[in-house]
């Protein structure tokens, strides 16, 4: 079924308030003391999140990701555009959140494309020898003839 235009123009509005939900997210953490407080943690906002639970549970409507890629990558500018700044905001938060809170290594890695700093270092100083085995005058072994 063809989404109308209204959906369209408004799923920037929808990531938004999605966004808001994974900024303002909390848990109840038991302190030292046994008492239980709210600690602020944010989310890393997905797609599939956004689309499969988030939007029909909020907004009573949604579309496939498989739409969701193919308006990214389709003809349609205006789809094409909608998705690629719902994305660039998804991403900005995830790399934020990665970058200052440590968490969601894994995705950063799959979605986001970041890797792990390998340095290598293969310079390594060799000193070699140059023996000749017939010259035995650097040799600290004394042979007598008996």
């Amino acid at each position: 079924m063809a989404k109308s235009e209204e959906f369209i123009t408004s799923l920037p509005e929808y990531a938004q308030k999605y966004i808001e939900v994974c900024l303002n997210h909390s848990k109840e953490v038991a302190t030292g003391s046994g008492k239980i407080v709210n600690q602020k943690e944010r989310h890393i906002p997905t797609i599939a999140f956004f689309l499969n639970i988030w939007l029909p549970m909020t907004m009573g409507d949604t579309i496939a990701r498989k739409t969701y890629y193919e308006w990214l990558k389709g003809d349609c500018e205006h789809k094409s555009n909608t998705i690629k700044k719902i994305d660039d905001l998804f991403c900005s938060l995830a790399v934020d959140i990665v970058a200052n809170e440590g968490k969601g290594i894994f995705y950063a890695k799959n979605k986001l494309g970041m890797t792990d700093k390998v340095q290598n270092d293969n310079s390594h100083n060799i000193n070699i020898l140059s023996l000749d085995p017939l010259d035995d005058s650097k040799d600290n072994i004394t042979i007598k003839d008996s």
